[in-house]
C-alpha cells in the first residue's frame, strides 16, 4: 500500500503557486471565526440545569435540591436585571428612552440562555442602538453604564458556554467595535472607554479560559486513569486465566501421555488379542498421540518466553493447609470451614479452586 502526497494548495486566480504557512494560517484563523461566531449563530442552544451529580446540587436537599439545579439560569437573569437597573436609573436619559434602553441590554444576557453566539452580536447591535437612542448624553463614552456591564456579561456567559477560542475572537471583535464606533462618531467619545472595556473582557476572559482548560485537562485525566484501571484489571484477569490454562494443560497433556501408554501396552497384557481390538488399541494410540502433539503446539503458544515446567507436582485442594498455614505467619487471619462431605475431584478442577483461592488470599 502506497501513500500519496496531496497537492499544496494553490494560490488566487490558478496561479498554481503554493501557499504560504501564514496564509494558512490566517485562512484556518477565519475558518474558526466563521464556525464559532458566524455559522449558525442564532442556532437553539438552551442552558442546560445542573447534574445531580454537581457538587452545589448534592449540597441541598428536599426541594432546595430542585431548585439548585436551575441557579445558572437564575443568575444569568439576575446579572441582567441588574444591567437593566443600571441603564434605568445611570442612562440619564427620558423614561420613555430609558426603558427602551433597559429592555436593549437586558435582551442579550437572556438570549445567552439559548443562544449564546447570536447573543453576543445582539449585545454589539444593542450598544450601538442605546447609543442613538440617549444620543450620547449619559457618559462621553461608547458604552453606556448598563451597556458597558451587559456586554461584559454577555462575554462571560458565551464563554463559559463555548470554547477559549470563541472567547479570543470575542474579545478582539469587541475591540475592533470600539474603534470603529469611536472613529465613527469622532470626539463625542472617549477613547478609555474602549481601554477600560478591552482590560476588563480580556481579565474576565482569560479567568473563565483557564477555568475551561483546566476542567477539560481533569476530565481527560479521570478518563485517562479509568481506561488505565480497566486495563490493569483485564490485563491481570487475562494473566491469571493464562496461568490456570497452562497448568490445565500440564495436567491434561499428563493424562494423554497415560492414555496412548497404556494404549500401547494393552495388546501386550492379552493372550491371542483379536484382530479388532489391536486395531482398536492402536487407533486409541494415534489418536491421543494426536491430541497430545496438539496440547504441546498450543502449550507453546500459551506460556510465556520465561515460563519454567514445574519441577513438583500440581497443587490440588488437600494443599490449602499449607497455603493457609503460610498467610498466617505473614500476619493474616485466615479460617478455613468445610461443609459436606470431601470428596476426590477431577485434577483439573481441584488446581483451578485451588489457584482462585490463592489469587483471594494475595489480593486480601
Amino acid at each position: 500500500m502506497t501513500e500519496t502526497t496531496p497537492p499544496h494548495p494553490t494560490g488566487p486566480f490558478g496561479s498554481g503557486r503554493p501557499r504560504s504557512p501564514e496564509f494558512r494560517l490566517a485562512a484556518d484563523a477565519l475558518a474558526g471565526l466563521r464556525q464559532d461566531l458566524f455559522h449558525d449563530a442564532f442556532a437553539y442552544r438552551p442552558l442546560p440545569p445542573l447534574g445531580p451529580d454537581s457538587r452545589f446540587v448534592r449540597r441541598r436537599s428536599g426541594r432546595l435540591r430542585e431548585y439548585a439545579a436551575w441557579t445558572p439560569h437564575a443568575m444569568v437573569v439576575l446579572f441582567g436585571v441588574l444591567a437593566m437597573w443600571i441603564t434605568l436609573f445611570r442612562s440619564g436619559a427620558s423614561t420613555a428612552a430609558a426603558l427602551i434602553c433597559g429592555l436593549l441590554v437586558l435582551a442579550p444576557v437572556l438570549l445567552t440562555l439559548v443562544r449564546p453566539a447570536g447573543a453576543f452580536w445582539l449585545s454589539l447591535a444593542a450598544c450601538t442602538v442605546t447609543g442613538m437612542v440617549t444620543g450620547g448624553d449619559w457618559v462621553s463614552g461608547i458604552w453606556t453604564p448598563g451597556g458597558f456591564f451587559s456586554h461584559l456579561v454577555v462575554l462571560t456567559v458565551v464563554a463559559i458556554r463555548t470554547r477559549p477560542r470563541t472567547a479570543a475572537w470575542m474579545w478582539a471583535l469587541t475591540g475592533a467595535y470600539g474603534v470603529f464606533d469611536a472613529s465613527l462618531f469622532g470626539q463625542a467619545y472617549d477613547q478609555d472607554d474602549i481601554a477600560q472595556m478591552m482590560f476588563l473582557s480580556a481579565l474576565i476572559l482569560l479567568v473563565v479560559a483557564v477555568r475551561q482548560v483546566r476542567k477539560e485537562a481533569a476530565l481527560e485525566v479521570t478518563a485517562q486513569q479509568t481506561v488505565t484501571e480497566h486495563e490493569r484489571s483485564r490485563r491481570t484477569l487475562l494473566e491469571e486465566r493464562t496461568t490456570i490454562a497452562r497448568e490445565l494443560h500440564d495436567v491434561v497433556a499428563h493424562h494423554m501421555s497415560v492414555v496412548a501408554i497404556q494404549a500401547e501396552a494393552a495388546p501386550y497384557r492379552v493372550e491371542n488379542p483379536p484382530p479388532e481390538l489391536e486395531k482398536a488399541f492402536v487407533t486409541i494410540r494415534e489418536n491421543a498421540v494426536a491430541a497430545l502433539t496438539e496440547l504441546r503446539r498450543v502449550l507453546g503458544v500459551v506460556r510465556a518466553e520465561d515460563y519454567e515446567a514445574p519441577d513438583a507436582p500440581q497443587p490440588t485442594l488437600a494443599d490449602l493447609d499449607r497455603l493457609l498455614a503460610n498467610v498466617r505467619e505473614a500476619g493474616l487471619t485466615v479460617d478455613k470451614a468445610v461443609t459436606g462431605a470431601v470428596r476426590e475431584l477431577p485434577q483439573g478442577v481441584e488446581l483451578s479452586a485451588y489457584r482462585i483461592v490463592q489469587e483471594a488470599l494475595s489480593n486480601t
